[in-house]
């Protein structure tokens, strides 16, 4: 199975939590300032991640999430 990992710049206010429980060092805060005012996170290094949910558990504005997608099969 694969995944995607998806991070709603507009609903995370950039408090760096999941940044610092990564333990592949994969998320980062952008320089980019969101509508709402904050510098969200964002997959910095997405081949490195591997998918622990961590940085969805630690995140308090419940702005990550991690989905199972279907993979593509060959005819």
């Amino acid at each position: 199975m694969a995944y995607q990992h998806i991070i709603d710049s507009e609903r995370c206010k950039g408090c760096g939590l999941c940044v610092d429980v990564c333990p592949k060092n994969v998320l980062e805060l952008s320089d980019h300032v969101s509508a709402r005012g904050y510098y969200p996170s964002f997959q910095a290094r997405p081949e490195d991640c591997i998918y622990c949910t961590l940085c969805c558990i630690m995140c308090p504005d419940v702005a990550i999430t991690i989905k199972e997608i279907a993979e593509e099969t060959a005819a």
